[in-house]
């Protein structure tokens, strides 16, 4: 029976049928990782990000498919976890946009939503990589859109959409060269695959099913030819570039129809792409009245003179990002960080937040000035609505966030605009990264200078970290063995060893060079002090004058994370 209608019912059930399977399905989208390692969670962080959503949707009483996906689409801003999470969040945003207030959906109206949807993931993105899951709801929404040109069945359309994904997944290998190199599909597209198939199964009155399909793993005895180290490139890794490039942080609300210079009413995407070219760390999120506008730019001026072509300008902000962080470096060669008191004052000025798992980590963290800990981390990433708690909770004027984990950048980013109090996201993306930001900290300067000093700081250590490998693959020239140990390097592999200690030692040699000062070693679950002396005792070896470190972090997951600076 053809289906020409979505209606209430059809729309709570795909909803509900997509949440499902993506929770059957977690641990096998989690397996798409590409690093071998213990922690890959995309499964994990798009099923509990819908699960969010469908429970929005379940608690929506209106009348209107409209008000269901507003519903979707708010439970999803605030059960984001992961990069993958805040996309798919993105996605729906858009599709909750274009249907609102239409009590139905017809074929084209479909598939009109679903092109919003991914118009709207596209434009969240700063640097948008294919071969990711914005490839997947691309091809979706094209497919969608050419068979509603065709038909009004619903049941037709979303089986376009359905393919559309699928076969868009098939190809993200060939997009993204180290998805070849390990033989796997994307993680994300495939969660997103997996939400597009239960939508189809239901508007075709199909059972979804719950079994695992669409794997599109590639044979790694099919490939032409391993791809070179240089070409190693990881999706999430495009989403968010730890280098400031552009010198002036600039930021203006834009107040729509008021000043001489209005020519122009507001159109989001015009806005955005005459800005994205400007600079980097680009965010504008707007309603009916007014826009805000962040970001980096080496021409904060044609910014400004952009901003007034739609509006007169208020709260603009432009520092001057090089000059503060070379008189704060400057400080920090004579000044010793401030520590936060073990109980701050109630409200505080500044507060510090980290995102840590361990006791011992936490221990540490707040030693150096943390306020509070969100805790989480490798397998568990906060949703952007915990961050938002965290915040709002430390009663502090300002709040910095230290996410230390980079698939946690985007739902800190999405945390800044749904908290009244004023926060930045210090961009660390790993535990040792965390503990350098805190030196930089300086808890009586402000909310800016903060960031920006913290932020530079990060190119002075090396991370790495050990564990154990969950599967075979060959990955950067590297024949990996399941259950042998992994030394990681800023994110890449750098060593392979039978045994923890070997492979911490040969790691901590590949990271000291005649600049290395000290070697901080963090002992955690899986290790113990003497895994850890044993590293000490080779680094000094290596050279005498080198200060060393050891401490208990209780970190699960990677048995010793070892920085050098």
């Amino acid at each position: 029976m053809s289906v020409t209608k979505i209606t209430t019912k059809e729309f709570d059930q795909m909803v509900q049928a997509a949440a499902v399977v993506l929770q059957n399905n977690a641990d096998f989208i989690n397996s798409l990782n590409v690093f071998p390692v213990p922690d890959g969670d995309t499964g994990m962080n798009m099923s509990l990000s819908f699960a969010s959503g469908a429970k929005y949707v379940a608690k929506e009483q209106g009348a209107s498919v409209g008000a269901q996906a507003a519903a979707l689409a708010k439970g999803l801003l605030m059960g984001a976890r992961g990069n993958s999470g805040v996309i798919l969040s993105q996605i729906f945003r858009g599709f909750a946009k274009d249907v609102e207030g239409k009590e139905t959906l017809s074929a084209p109206e479909f598939a009109a939503a679903v092109t919003a949807g991914a118009k709207t993931a596209y434009s969240s993105v700063m640097k948008p990589t294919e071969g990711t899951i914005l490839t997947v709801i691309r091809f979706a929404a094209n497919a969608g859109r050419k068979a509603a040109e065709q038909t009004d069945d619903l049941g037709i359309v979303s089986d376009a959409i359905k393919q559309g994904a699928q076969t868009a997944l098939a190809k993200t290998p060939e997009l993204l060269p180290v998805l070849k190199q390990v033989g796997v599909v994307d993680s994300g597209g495939q969660g997103l695959t997996f939400v597009l198939e239960a939508f189809a199964d239901i508007l075709n009155n199909r059972e979804p099913s719950d079994d695992v399909h669409a794997k599109f793993n590639v044979e790694a005895n099919k490939m032409d030819e391993m791809v070179k180290k240089s070409d190693h490139a990881s999706a999430q890794g495009q989403l968010n570039p730890d280098d400031i490039v552009y010198g002036y942080c600039t930021q203006m609300t834009v107040r729509f129809g008021k000043g001489k210079e209005v020519d122009q009413p507001f159109d989001y995407d015009r806005f955005y792409n005459y800005l994205a070219p400007l600079g980097d760390s680009l965010l504008v999120i707007n309603d009916d009245e007014v826009a805000k506008v962040h970001v980096h730019t080496e021409q904060p001026g044609k910014v400004l003179a952009w901003g007034q072509k739609f509006g007169d300008l208020i709260n603009v902000k432009i520092d001057n990002m090089r000059e503060q962080q070379e008189a704060i470096m400057e400080n920090d060669e004579t000044e010793t960080p401030a520590q936060a008191p073990e109980t701050p004052a109630e409200p505080t000025e500044m507060a510090v937040i980290a995102v840590v798992a361990g006791a011992g980590l936490e221990k540490l963290f707040k030693s150096l000035g943390v306020t509070s800990i969100i805790s989480g981390g490798q397998t568990m990433n906060p949703s952007t609505e915990d961050i938002v708690k965290a915040v709002d909770a430390t009663n502090a004027k300002h709040v910095l966030v230290l996410p230390n984990n980079k698939n946690i950048f985007l739902a800190a980013e999405q945390a800044t605009d749904l908290t009244a109090v004023p926060m930045k996201v210090v961009h660390t993306q790993t535990i040792p990264q965390g503990l350098t930001a805190m030196f930089a900290y300086n808890p009586e300067a402000s909310l800016t200078d903060n960031q920006a000093a913290m932020e530079a700081s990060l190119a002075t250590v090396k991370s790495g970290q050990v564990t154990t490998a969950i599967r075979d693959t060959e990955l950067d020239g590297l024949t990996i063995k399941k259950g042998s140990f992994m030394g990681i390097v800023d994110g890449h592999i750098q060593v392979t060893a039978d045994s923890l200690d070997e492979a911490a030692v040969k790691m901590t040699a590949t990271m000291l060079d005649a600049d290395s000062e000290n070697v901080t070693i963090i002992y955690g679950e899986g290790a113990t002090q003497a895994d850890a002396q044993a590293v000490a005792t080779a680094a000094a070896d290596h050279d005498d004058e080198l200060e060393i470190e050891v401490h208990e972090g209780d970190q699960p997951v990677y048995p010793l994370l070892i920085s050098v600076e």
